[in-house]
């Protein structure tokens, strides 16, 4: 992919492929589970890393990484994901820190459930899923102002509401929203 865009005047990048995995974690297929963590975490290093550069040497642009509602405390039956999640949250929250004087915008995105394919891969049932529209533009109007945005109903539900809970009573509660969500336990 970097070589492929080696002429292209990359001025923003989205890294927003992932996927995740649902139940409890010893019941998930192991080789699965790792390549999730390849794709949200080792892909998108290597494309921050890779394209960052570049955004850096023009010195201006902007990097987006979709994180998660899930990513600010673990998650009973869907504990590596969020894991997963929280690793792209502390990158783009350390990354926007380094390079904010050097002309470079990044947004971690903390969307809620989204319509996409990712309630069949990872076997969720998303009744509340948020439309894709919604999330993208809440995206673009909070890159360069804000270093995390929560876009849709659910994720600013989710997230303000918890946010004066302790960490236990966090892991506790999102815990059982994805139990409400897991269609095997």
């Amino acid at each position: 992919m970097l070589e492929s865009s080696a002429d292209s005047d990359v001025g923003l990048v989205v890294c927003a492929a992932g996927f995740g995995t649902s139940g409890p974690f010893l019941q998930n297929d192991l080789p699965t589970e790792l390549d999730m963590l390849q794709v949200n975490c080792g892909a998108l290093a290597a494309l921050s890393w890779g394209l960052g550069q570049r955004l850096v040497q023009r010195g201006r642009g902007g990097l987006v990484l979709l994180s998660s509602v899930v990513a600010f405390q673990g998650v009973s039956r869907s504990a590596h994901y969020a894991a997963s999640k929280a690793y792209v949250q502390t990158l783009a929250e350390g990354l926007r820190e380094e390079w904010s004087g050097l002309g470079v915008q990044v947004l971690s995105v903390a969307p809620g459930p989204v319509q996409s394919g990712f309630a069949a891969r990872s076997q969720l049932t998303m009744a509340r899923a948020e439309d894709p529209t919604v999330v993208a533009r809440a995206s673009l109007d909070a890159l360069g102002r804000t270093g995390t945005v929560r876009p849709g109903f659910l994720a600013k539900l989710l997230g303000y509401s918890l946010a004066l809970a302790p960490r236990w009573g966090r892991v506790k509660m999102m815990g059982q929203v994805m139990a409400g969500m897991a269609r095997r336990t």
